[in-house]
């Protein structure tokens, strides 16, 4: 399985365009140390010809251009690209289907809650229908012949599906497997929580890519955000009693790859000079930048 992460910053990308925050205000610096990053999303593939998305961001277009795995050919109009799974139905992880429509249409694999959001309460599935042939089909057992298992993590809706009454979960990890080689890649980019089954899921993973939000769980609290109204956004932090690096560490030796993906404008681990990204190095998990290539 060959794993191309396309973004790994969370909502807004960094530096976030409205943002003057201290990390953003550092990247505009041009600082090599913190580098810029487009909104998470990832491509997988079985064996290198065939793609899938998983998420589609709004920054999906410079993704797959930068991406050379993904680049069109050999007829004038072929793609790699076959389709994209989702892990749920926020803006920032489906918006990029809409810039996806020139391609005549791809197939999209979504937990139902997500399938229903998009059809009910914020029509891309109709308006993508007039541009090609679309699929919208429930998250199966396997994609372009990798084992797909999936682990409902949150019942988080997005806002603009919150008065829905539609029973989740709203919000999925995935596993993919690849029977061909064992290699195993645990996708999880929103955790509201360490929830059950998670240990599990994680289990002999090859790497698992983690949400990395926030680090602590003030850490918006320099910006007008409450830690009530930061929590309410659903990303287990890192730092802290019931972080996700306290977790991590109850794997240690297990021989699986940790990284942090879909990091917050406002996390100091962006910055390979903090204090911050070192513990987190130290303690054995990456902080892969855009364009990090995977051979699982």
């Amino acid at each position: 399985m060959k794993v191309r992460l396309l973004g790994t910053a969370a909502g807004g990308g960094f530096p976030q365009w409205n943002c003057a925050c201290a990390m953003c205000a550092a990247c505009r610096t041009g600082a090599p140390e913190v580098p810029a990053r487009s909104q998470d999303c990832l491509a997988v593939s079985p064996q290198g010809t065939d793609w899938y998305l998983v998420n589609a961001s709004p920054d999906i277009r410079s993704q797959v251009v930068s991406a050379p795995c993904l680049a069109p050919g050999p007829g004038p109009r072929d793609t790699p690209l076959r389709g994209a799974l989702l892990t749920d139905a926020e803006l920032d992880h489906t918006l990029g289907l809409m810039l996806l429509r020139e391609g005549g249409g791809l197939s999209v694999w979504a937990p139902p809650a997500v399938l229903h959001a998009l059809g009910e309460r914020f029509p891309i599935r109709d308006t993508v229908a007039r541009y090609g042939d679309w699929h919208w089909e429930p998250a199966g057992v396997s994609l372009g012949g990798l084992t797909v298992s999936a682990l409902g993590v949150s019942d988080k809706r997005p806002k603009y599906a919150r008065g829905s009454t539609v029973d989740g979960p709203w919000v999925v990890a995935y596993r993919l497997a690849d029977p061909a080689t064992g290699g195993v890649l645990v996708y999880a980019p929103c955790l509201a929580t360490w929830p059950p089954g998670f240990d599990e899921l994680v289990d002999g993973a090859s790497c698992v890519l983690l949400d990395g939000t926030f680090f602590s769980p003030r850490e918006m609290t320099g910006t007008g955000t409450s830690t009530a109204a930061q929590h309410a956004m659903g990303h287990v932090p890192i730092d802290g009693p019931g972080g996700s690096l306290e977790r991590i560490r109850a794997h240690a030796g297990s021989g699986t790859r940790w990284m942090y993906t879909h990091l917050n404008n406002t996390n100091p681990v962006l910055d390979r000079r903090s204090p911050e990204y070192r513990r987190v190095c130290e303690a054995g998990v990456e902080v892969p930048e855009d364009g990090t290539t995977l051979n699982l």
